[in-house]
């Protein structure tokens, strides 16, 4: 079975060769370990961020950025465009930000290949049958400061490889890359929410495709959480090729995957949030989807096309002055 380690470290490598290139920075830790800041004292860039996606997608994806990226006639943002022909790996087996890494006073939020290899979560690797047996660990970290030899030894340790085969990829919310990659997650957010919420096999998920803008950058991580995840809410569009069953509801499945499917959807995340008290647990998390989606079953030959990009959402998100 394909390695999604082993595929995302024909990616790294690229990075490490042209480090200077993507305005990024790569160091070794006194254990071994190698950490490729994509964002934190740096400035990364466009490249940095295609490149960065694809790590995150475990390899097995192709990732751009089209220039402009049409939302409506009076709105255009460059926009993140992925396809996959491993939808259920390279989403959910690797780009699946299912690690919370907690170690000292570090904090972030992992993503990436190394996760097939602790299993983290190991349920969604039960659902989507699957499991890496790579020797290296890559992982990308949503994170503000870089990790250090602790953080790198217990990532090694839960995923069962030595220290010294330990990559760490790093990049804030608040960061282009940052903005690039959480847009990239476009098809993940609905195969998440087709797994999760609506209890549907994405294994017959046989390819994807998606789009989404590219949030601005804002200094304030909250409100650049909230911009970075409005880019898919309100502007992602998917494409997902089902090979449907008997007994599978490729309509409601169609009707129930769009952000605006959700109680929660109207308002801008980080309105949202805040009116949550800023507690993520409050929150409908069915909102957490593409704008629009269209699914080609395979077994019928039927399209069904639903939601809809909300360009005057993300306009409000992005503070758009008209």
């Amino acid at each position: 079975m394909v390695s999604v380690n082993l595929e995302a470290k024909k990616t790294v490598d690229v990075m490490i060769e042209k480090a200077d290139d993507l305005n990024i920075a790569v160091s070794k830790l006194g254990n071994g370990a190698t950490v490729i800041d994509c964002g934190v004292n740096v400035a990364g860039s466009f490249k940095a961020g295609e490149l960065y996606t694809k790590v995150c997608l475990g390899g097995l994806a192709d990732v751009g950025i089209s220039i402009p990226g049409d939302l409506s006639e009076k709105f255009a943002l460059p926009s993140v465009k992925i396809k996959t022909d491993f939808p259920a790996i390279s989403t959910l087996g690797a780009q699946k930000a299912g690690w919370s890494v907690s170690v000292g006073e570090f904090f972030a939020l992992g993503s990436g290949p190394a996760r097939a290899l602790s299993l983290k979560p190991a349920e969604t690797y039960e659902e989507i049958d699957y499991k890496d047996e790579a020797d290296i660990a890559i992982l990308t970290l949503e994170a503000d400061v870089l990790p250090g030899d602790d953080v790198a030894a217990y990532i090694a340790d839960e995923c069962g490889v030595d220290v010294a085969n330990v990559f760490l990829l790093v990049a804030p919310t608040a960061s282009l890359v940052g903005s690039i990659q959480i847009a990239g997650r476009v098809v993940e957010n609905g195969t998440y929410k087709m797994l999760e919420f609506l209890k549907f096999d994405v294994k017959k998920v046989v390819h994807a495709a998606g789009i989404a803008p590219i949030a601005p950058i804002d200094p304030d991580g909250l409100k650049a959480m909230g911009k970075t995840n409005d880019a898919v809410l309100f502007g992602g569009r998917t494409y997902y090729y089902v090979k449907s069953e008997e007994g599978d509801d490729i309509a409601a499945v169609a009707a129930q995957l769009p952000s605006s499917a959700a109680d929660g959807y109207g308002k801008p995340f980080f309105d949202v949030f805040k009116d949550a008290g800023f507690d993520f647990y409050q929150i409908d998390k069915g909102m957490f989807a593409p704008a629009e989606v269209v699914i080609n079953d395979l077994t019928t030959g039927k399209l069904y096309k639903e939601g809809f990009v909300n360009a005057e959402l993300l306009k409000k998100s992005f503070g758009v002055d008209e």
